[in-house]
């Protein structure tokens, strides 16, 4: 399935107008069910929809592991993903939890709990931050980026260690394109203990907490960390990196575990 569209637009241009066949980026309907329970409607980009299943299932709490489905299937044309799991009382636990409306792009719930309940899970692991490496990986992160450059409308994320970018996905949501990284980590058993989680987004609350799930050390974004991520990243031990363009980047938080203080 295609992830772009040629349209017919009229390009304007001061005072004179032509018409032109643009590229814009596809907008897919893609409808989890569990147990034949309808859980979530997730806009997204139409790739990779398996690890975009697995990954939300993972972040949300659904399966700890891949152990915990038995069964996946896919109607792409449909727009349909059935899962089906060892452990139905897991989900019927999962969806009594509270709902959490959130400032998502792709989709505008989370199944998280009060945020609370996160702080306990301190990543353990403390990853320096390597400026000069970063800058070369914020480099190769805007190269991969074609679809952007493309259509100008999808976020991009990327999982790394610091010689090279391991899984790199993109989407028209923040939080699917991260889902897509994580569960095909989970797919291919990648460890993330000590690698380095890359977006194009905002780094939010809700994208910190996925990335703590994962005991994801560090955390680098083109663009602005939020007050509460910054809070939660100074808590659970995460390194925020903002506004990492060139040659400059704001680091927010774990300034003394980065060796800056």
């Amino acid at each position: 399935m295609k992830e772009i569209q040629n349209v017919d637009i009229i390009r304007v241009k001061g005072d004179i107008l032509q018409r032109e066949e643009d590229i814009v980026i596809v907008e897919y309907p893609f409808t989890l069910f569990i147990e034949d329970k309808e859980i979530i409607t997730l806009l997204c980009s139409p790739s990779s929809l398996e690890y975009l299943a697995l990954g939300f299932l993972y972040s949300e709490g659904f399966i700890d592991s891949l152990e915990d489905i038995t069964k996946i299937n896919i109607d792409k044309e449909k727009g349909i993903c059935n899962i089906k799991l060892y452990n139905v009382n897991k989900l019927r636990d999962n969806l009594r939890g509270k709902r959490t409306i959130t400032s998502g792009c792709g989709k505008g719930t989370l199944f998280y709990n009060v945020l609370d309940s996160f702080k306990s899970q301190k990543v353990e692991n403390i990853l320096p931050i390597e400026i000069e490496k970063i800058k070369l990986l914020v480099r190769e992160f805007n190269r991969k980026s074609e679809l952007f450059k493309d259509t100008g409308g999808v976020h991009s994320c990327a999982l790394c260690n610091y010689d090279e970018i391991l899984i790199f996905e993109e989407d028209i949501g923040r939080h699917n394109a991260l889902d897509k990284v994580f569960g095909r980590a989970l797919a291919e058993n990648i460890n993330t203990l000590d690698k380095i989680i890359f977006t194009s987004g905002r780094i939010s609350s809700e994208i910190l907490i996925k990335a703590a799930k994962r005991q994801v050390p560090i955390i680098v974004s083109r663009s602005a960390p939020t007050s509460l991520s910054i809070e939660l990243g100074e808590e659970l031990g995460i390194s925020l990196i903002g506004f990492a363009r060139g040659e400059k980047m704001n680091i927010y938080t774990n300034k003394k575990g980065g060796g800056f203080l």
